[in-house]
């Protein structure tokens, strides 16, 4: 069963690198499911198994992006400061998804061309936003301040990653756009947890 499950997950890993490969060289608007296969070397049924929709072959880490931060302050006493123990640790362990690297704008360039990835980035970012109140009302929080409460974690969440996305896009060097993020976070978060005490 091991065998299998380690199959599938390296099936599943070709099939989102060749899809990112290829829409980081033509864009995602440019690039067909066929050609994902192709180039993974799969059918396009198996692409489909895997991934329900083309948006979810660009995203292939959207799971966890959702759960992150919801995992994060789920039980806190002071979700503020635990969102904010979680974005260090992101920083110090260059997690991939915060995109601290300088291919990142090629990235960021191929959802600014595209309409369908930028309505998806939307909906992850309500569907980020959802699970952190689930998580805050799940740890005893009163419903409606769990959702404004939820409100200011991802807004200020987004804002950091929409930092990065653009500092790095200006050119500033990856180990400044990293310094002053950090000190963002930190007056960011720190203001949040006075206004959630």
């Amino acid at each position: 069963m091991a065998l299998r499950a380690e199959k599938k997950a390296a099936t599943r890993t070709a099939i989102a690198h060749a899809a990112t490969a290829l829409f980081m060289d033509r864009g995602f608007d440019k690039v067909t499911v066929a050609e994902v296969g192709e180039a993974a070397r799969v059918s396009v049924n198996t692409v489909f198994n895997y991934f329900a929709t083309k948006e979810d072959l660009f995203f292939d880490r959207q799971d966890e992006v959702i759960a992150r931060l919801a995992g994060a302050v789920r039980g806190a006493t002071d979700p503020a400061r635990a969102a904010l123990a979680l974005f260090r640790a992101e920083l110090d362990s260059d997690e991939p998804t915060l995109g601290l690297h300088p291919d990142s704008p090629r990235f960021w360039k191929v959802v600014e061309d595209s309409p369908a990835l930028q309505a998806r980035l939307r909906l992850l970012g309500e569907a980020a936003e959802e699970a952190v109140a689930t998580a805050l009302i799940e740890s005893g929080r009163p419903e409606p301040d769990a959702w404004w409460a939820a409100a200011i974690l991802s807004g200020i969440d987004r804002t950091l990653h929409a930092q990065i996305r653009r500092d790095l896009q200006k050119g500033k060097p990856v180990s400044l756009v990293r310094a002053e993020v950090r000190e963002t976070a930190e007056r960011a978060y720190t203001a949040a947890s006075r206004a959630l005490a």
